[in-house]
């Protein structure tokens, strides 16, 4: 008698966007498994290297990745992968990227410049993605066209606004990237 069954399909979607924007927040309220981050402690050696501006409270960076998993069905699981946010760890972001279906840019809208990089590295590989406004602590300063202006988004690309820390926003960001992809995959009509 054969027990074994297949391995479900596994998707891929990678997290990337500015230092401190949310990233690790988003990949953890949406895991279903404690996630792994490789957060460290900020040191002196940060100092002038890493802007703190619009984030001072912040301790704790992202070094390497964070990973995250929500199992849609026994057929299917998504992994999330987050991608570090300062540029001294960018060249990290080609290995991360491999095998993505597809992207969340997160982007904070008192830094909106610190998402043009995300942007970019998603569009000059045709990568697909949405961009997701977080509102740390309920705030948002700007429009969505505004925002969509100032990130000289096309206006084919998904922008949602919310909480990244509240688990419906994570699904429903999630779950706008899909539909996206959908959209993109349909046959012309």
């Amino acid at each position: 008698m054969n027990t074994s069954q297949a391995a479900p399909a596994a998707l891929k979607i990678l997290v990337a966007g500015g230092f401190g924007v949310g990233k690790t927040t988003l990949v953890g309220a949406v895991s279903e498994v404690a996630p792994l981050h490789t957060e460290e402690y900020m040191t002196r050696a940060s100092v002038g290297v890493d802007d703190l501006a619009g984030v001072g409270e912040k301790e704790t960076t992202t070094v390497a990745l964070d990973f995250g998993r929500i199992t849609i069905n026994s057929d299917l699981v998504v992994y999330l992968f987050g991608t570090p946010g300062q540029e001294r760890f960018w060249f990290m972001w080609n290995d991360l990227v491999h095998g993505a279906l597809g992207g969340v840019v997160i982007a904070d809208t008192r830094r909106l410049d610190s998402s043009f990089a995300s942007i970019d590295f998603f569009e000059s590989r045709r990568i697909p993605f949405v961009v997701a406004i977080n509102c740390f602590h309920g705030r948002n300063t700007r429009t969505a066209d505004e925002i969509r202006t100032a990130l000289d988004l096309d206006p084919y690309v998904p922008l949602l606004i919310g909480d990244v820390r509240e688990r419906s926003y994570g699904k429903e960001t999630l779950l706008a990237l899909v539909d996206h992809l959908d959209r993109l995959n349909a046959p012309a009509a």
